[in-house]
């Protein structure tokens, strides 16, 4: 590999001049630095960017935590690879690279970034899967990693954070229900721990008591966010005495198993059972009867998170200097059939 001491030996100048015409010094004449770069190039010289990010006292890198292996995990969709989209095209402007740290949910996700902050491998991070109550949260806000959180929690609300329109998913939602007559309506969220699902539970309740409706408990079903959860709820929501006519869903896959264990017992939704969801994923779209659902762009999402975290990061501030710090994304629905019957 071709050193900096090797281009100086092969032009004939100091390696002091060498080093600062590769780092763009302005005490460098312009013939010098054309000079070396052209001899950069045509020597194959690549910067050793683990030497001078260690001198720099940075890594250049931002990494994106995720936990994987489990429910909380996004790897049975497009969510991540879109929003990775979003962050990287934003990272990219600055030579930023970007990393995914999978947490596997066998392990203890604050330990996990403990090792992630002593070895120093970013310098700054975007976290996803927020608790109510979140021990990682209240470990990075005592750090000096600059982070942003995609979803609130309760912990530290000073830390920046972006987090999806779920009250108003189901706010609108049990309005729309409720317009076309429906009194029963349910609810399937996540069997896991994350806030999101205490927010979207919360804002139903609220949503049915604005309606002048009931609230049982019955109807809240509980399954894994996927295909084979839906299959779960829709089979707990066909042994219940006194069925819902309507239920919302608080992950677009769960709309998979649901239609499908519906169709053995030659049940439609749409017809049979009103059903809102979500939908981000190509394959979402072809659901039919078509699915009535909120759906949101994730690049922009990724963009925009990227963005919130720059703007608290020193190097980058200047260039986002009105950022907010939370932020409620809004999502739109997408009328569909599954919803379409009016009670009479």
């Amino acid at each position: 590999m071709i050193s900096i001491k090797d281009l100086a030996k092969h032009l004939n100048i100091s390696i002091g001049t060498v080093s600062r015409a590769l780092n763009d010094r302005p005490d460098v004449n312009k013939d010098t630095r054309l000079k070396v770069l052209q001899a950069a190039n045509e020597l194959g010289y690549v910067a050793n960017q683990s030497g001078r990010s260690l001198r720099q006292g940075t890594t250049n890198t931002i990494g994106f935590f995720i936990e994987s292996g489990g429910e909380n995990g996004s790897s049975n969709d497009t969510f991540s690879m879109e929003v990775l989209d979003g962050l990287q095209s934003v990272f990219s402007k600055y030579h930023l690279d970007l990393i995914v740290l999978p947490c596997s949910t066998e392990e203890d996700a604050e330990d996990y970034l403990k090792r992630i902050v002593a070895r120093r491998l970013v310098d700054g991070l975007i976290l996803t899967a927020t608790q109510r109550i979140d021990s990682k949260i209240e470990f990075l806000s005592k750090t000096n990693i600059p982070f942003v959180a995609l979803g609130r929690s309760e912990t530290d609300n000073k830390h920046p954070w972006i987090d999806l329109d779920f009250e108003g998913v189901a706010q609108l939602s049990i309005d729309r229900l409720a317009k076309k007559g429906h009194k029963r309506i349910a609810i399937a969220i996540s069997q896991n721990n994350l806030n999101l699902g205490t927010i979207f539970l919360n804002s139903y309740k609220d949503s049915l008591i604005k309606n002048n409706l009931d609230f049982d408990s019955d109807l809240v079903l509980h399954a894994s966010s996927n295909g084979e959860g839906g299959y779960v709820i829709a089979d707990q929501l066909l042994k219940l005495k006194n069925r819902p006519t309507a239920i919302l869903l608080v992950h677009e896959l769960m709309a998979q198993g649901l239609y499908r264990r519906l169709s053995e017992e030659n049940l439609l939704a749409g017809r049979d059972l009103a059903v809102i969801g979500f939908r981000n994923s190509e394959q979402a779209k072809m659901f039919s009867p078509s699915l009535t659902s909120f759906r949101l762009s994730l690049r922009d999402l990724g963009i925009s998170l990227a963005e919130t975290l720059l703007s608290t990061m020193p190097a980058f501030q200047r260039h986002y200097p009105n950022k907010r710090l939370g932020y409620i994304w809004p999502m739109e629905l997408v009328e569909g059939e599954s919803d379409r019957f009016l009670i009479n």
